[in-house]
């Protein structure tokens, strides 16, 4: 077999153990060390040290010699390089701070008072628990990035309101589902962060450019809320007074103060210190961290066991980022070395594509990995292997990750594998059928297509907001 032929089977054979269960981290490290082996492999260089030992030399010496050959292939070296190269990425830096401000914010008991205080005040809007609930899980997305999280603690906090409301089960189920994933997308997105660090596209562009996006797509989400609300009010009935009490005027602005411009100052001043070049990511992402503890003092939710809990998530979620890029990074130098991407690179070219169809080509693509795969390891492991292909298309990498971050909304929505509706299944009362979250999602997953088309047809969705701040 010649090399690059080698390398296709090392792709296939990835794709065989992931969907066997293997550890994708450790596959990848694995692979990349045992293909590389051969790849790498320099008998001249490994056995050289036999050439010195003396000819009464002992079975102790020539063993400890052998081994010290059959180490010395440049593929440990690789290994080597490549994690400390991740251990020293100052853009990687910023996940666990944002990580551990998403799990305080989660713990800190501020989610349920948003919740309810926007029930309250949007309580005229037609569908207004499902756009309370649409919006809550919209900040609480954003402040987090966790999917599971949001999904979770939504289904326990907003599906009984809304179920006991007599809303449609399948529709509320939507919204939750929908609502949950927005984090991936609106910054400060940790996706976007790995997106950048695997790229090496420019952070704060990257968030510039996926501001109006997200907007779009949250719009989108509330427009078919109120449309369905009103053209089929059985879905999402008006509330009762003993349901939604009417509230003076001066106590909900104070429910407002106290719910929701904590945590909306929380993720703009973050957001904010970051666009206007008033702190690296990373220092907004200590300011975020520090200001999640505050919010959790001030609410009086801080308890050593739920500090606990954040910081073990935290290093744990951290950990598995950095181990995939460990092995993204081996793996995908020994693919290349041995003319894999080439291959690829050279089978696209000759489609003939225009870029638009090579753009669908690899959303589509991406789509359909979203069903067995995270999105970290679409965007660690996968991703790497088009942006050689951007240059020969004329695709900016920063439109292209825009698209990849709205794509991957569909990965958590589209069934059978749609793990936002099984993180709901979870928590969700007996008689609420999966088949039913299915049905609900199943919309919004339209909503999601929508906003990508909007992108292709108005490309300055993505790109207004980096030249206004930044220039071209």
């Amino acid at each position: 077999m010649t090399d690059p032929q080698i390398a296709l089977m090392m792709l296939g054979l990835f794709i065989v153990f992931v969907f066997l269960g293997f550890p994708i981290a450790f596959t990848l490290m694995a692979m990349g060390i045992g293909f590389g082996y051969y790849a790498y492999f320099d008998a001249r260089r490994m056995w050289r040290s036999f050439d010195r030992l003396d000819e009464g030399a002992g079975q102790w010496e020539q063993w400890t010699t052998w081994l010290d050959g059959f180490f010395n292939n440049r593929i440990f070296d690789l290994f080597v390089n490549q994690t400390f190269t991740v251990m020293s990425n100052e853009v990687l830096t910023a996940v666990p701070l944002f990580l551990f401000m998403g799990y305080i914010v989660e713990r800190s008991n501020i989610v349920d008072r948003l919740f309810t205080t926007l029930n309250i005040a949007s309580k005229n809007i037609p569908g207004s628990m499902g756009v309370a609930a649409l919006i809550t899980c919209a900040l609480f997305a954003t402040a987090t990035g966790i999917v599971g999280a949001v999904v979770t603690l939504m289904g326990l906090l907003a599906l009984p309101a809304m179920l006991k409301a007599r809303y449609n089960p399948s529709f509320a189920a939507g919204i939750i589902c929908a609502g949950g994933t927005l984090g991936i997308l609106i910054p400060p997105s940790i996706m976007l962060i790995v997106y950048a660090a695997a790229t090496n596209v420019s952070i704060v562009r990257l968030y510039a450019a996926a501001l109006l996006p997200g907007l779009t797509l949250v719009g989108l989400y509330l427009i078919y809320i109120i449309g369905r609300s009103l053209l089929q009010p059985s879905s999402a009935p008006r509330p009762t007074a003993d349901e939604v009490p009417d509230m003076p005027m001066g106590k909900l602005l104070l429910m407002i103060a106290t719910s929701f411009l904590p945590l909306a100052f929380l993720i703009f001043a973050v957001l904010g210190s970051i666009l206007f070049g008033l702190a690296t990511p990373t220092e907004a992402a200590s300011i975020g961290a520090l200001g999640g503890i505050f919010l959790a003092f001030i609410y009086r939710a801080m308890t050593w066991q739920r500090m606990r809990e954040s910081v073990y998530l935290t290093v744990r979620t951290t950990a598995m980022v950095c181990w995939l890029f460990v092995g993204s990074y081996t793996f995908s130098a020994v693919f290349s070395y041995l003319g894999g991407e080439h291959v690829i690179s050279e089978f696209v070219q000759s489609l003939n594509l225009s870029p638009i169809m090579f753009l669908i080509l690899a959303q589509l693509i991406i789509f359909l990995l979203g069903w067995p795969l995270e999105w970290s390891e679409i965007i660690i492991i996968f991703v790497p292997i088009f942006l050689p292909l951007l240059a020969v298309f004329e695709i900016d990498p920063l439109f292209f990750g825009i698209l990849v971050a709205l794509n991957l909304q569909t990965s958590f929505l589209t069934p059978p594998m749609a793990m936002s509706a099984y993180y709901l299944k979870g928590i969700a009362p007996p008689e609420l059928r999966l088949t039913q979250i299915f049905a609900g999602v199943m919309p919004f997953l339209f909503c999601v297509i929508l906003s990508m088309i909007l992108m292709y047809v108005f490309p300055q969705i993505v790109f207004y907001l980096p030249e206004v701040f930044y220039g071209r």
